[in-house]
């Protein structure tokens, strides 16, 4: 049974819409004015809103702004009652994230087709988010066991050999074992990483009430973030020289976990898709509509037809490259330039090098 929750200071008006309403078979919740309304709208997260305009110090646009900014109730339908339907009005609600408006007076029939048309649609959301996860529940089951099993080849291997010939082993070869044994380690690690870093994307974007939350994280330091971890990658290529950097230090609108992931995958294919002794050029920079982090390489780059297919679980050339992994890197990246109301965009030919460049909205000020 989907529960509605009523906001409106008429006690009549309340009665009839109830009445109306559990004729449908609905169950519904009444709030007398704004601020009751919100408190039952987080107590009970009701599968729809209809809430007045025109109440007291807490009015229909406050109750929806102050619910569309938690996630528990964010996603929640909303139509906005009101006998003022101004073009003004109806503009300001939708900007605030009405999904409806309801002029008054109203027949029942009106009525019923307004919350019915809500309901349906809130129903398709739910029913697409829940084909997208199992989509990506086939996904994990097909990939996951194939793309572990050859760093843990690596681990198992070396690690039988030391348990049964350590006695006949040089310290060298002890060396170059435990050395593999890390390296497959670490690779595996990196795997497990970014399954559940794409898993748990992929369930934040499934619920749409998530994602306003996901945008509250504010990065300042990014010429600091941006400066470590390339570095860093570029130690591990044994290629620091080829690493050129220019990165203004503006904020983004991200955590420094979600921004670090991104700079890392995409630094970390630039230096995997090109060749020693080409540059690596990493920017950060501010524009008049937010920020550009970019990455260039002169490596091998992508066809269009390539950067068209671009999706989870897939990499390009793989038998050519001699690469491994889930090649989930450029993907969790878009993911996350997509969750934060930016872009990611490539720019490259086959054998001319690429460009990731993500785009991200400004800060907002206080």
């Amino acid at each position: 049974m989907k529960k509605i929750l009523i906001i409106d200071d008429e006690e009549w008006l309340r009665e009839m819409i109830q009445l109306a309403l559990r004729q449908r078979g609905y169950e519904v919740i009444e709030a007398h004015n704004g601020h009751e309304g919100i408190e039952k709208a987080r107590a009970e997260l009701p599968d729809l809103i209809l809430c007045d305009v025109n109440m007291g110090k807490v009015d229909g646009y406050l109750t929806l702004a102050a619910l569309r900014t938690e996630a528990p109730t964010a996603a929640i339908p909303f139509i906005l009652m009101t006998g003022l339907a101004d073009n003004a009005g109806m503009r300001h609600g939708m900007e605030l994230g009405a999904d409806d408006y309801l002029p008054k007076p109203f027949t029942t029939d009106v009525l019923y087709a307004a919350v019915e048309a809500r309901l349906k649609k809130s129903q398709t959301v739910r029913d697409e988010a829940e084909s997208k996860l199992r989509h990506l529940r086939d996904n994990i089951s097909l990939m996951m066991p194939h793309e572990m099993r050859t760093p843990l080849n690596g681990i198992i291997s070396n690690a039988e050999l030391l348990a049964t010939s350590a006695a006949t082993l040089k310290a060298g070869e002890v060396a170059e074992m435990g050395q593999e044994i890390l390296s497959s380690s670490q690779w595996l690690e990196r795997l497990i990483e970014n399954f559940l870093i794409y898993a748990q994307l992929e369930l934040i974007a499934a619920d749409p009430k998530n994602i306003n939350a996901l945008r509250i994280g504010r990065l300042e330091t990014t010429s600091a973030v941006i400066e470590k971890a390339a570095r860093v990658l570029a130690a591990q290529a044994d290629r620091p020289l080829d690493l050129k950097i220019e990165a203004a230090n503006v904020p983004v609108p991200m955590s420094e976990e979600y921004f670090g992931k991104i700079v890392n995958e995409l630094v970390q294919n630039a230096f995997k898709f090109s060749e020693a002794g080409t540059p690596v050029r990493v920017r950060l920079v501010e524009t008049f509509n937010g920020v550009e982090f970019s990455v260039t390489d002169s490596g091998a780059g992508l066809s269009t037809e390539q950067i068209k297919r671009i999706g989870a679980y897939m990499q390009f050339d793989r038998k050519l490259q001699e690469q491994q992994g889930l090649g989930l890197g450029l993907v969790i990246a878009k993911r996350l330039a997509d969750l934060h109301g930016g872009t990611l965009a490539i720019d490259g030919r086959k054998d001319s090098g690429t460009t990731v460049t993500v785009k991200l909205p400004k800060v907002k000020t206080a």
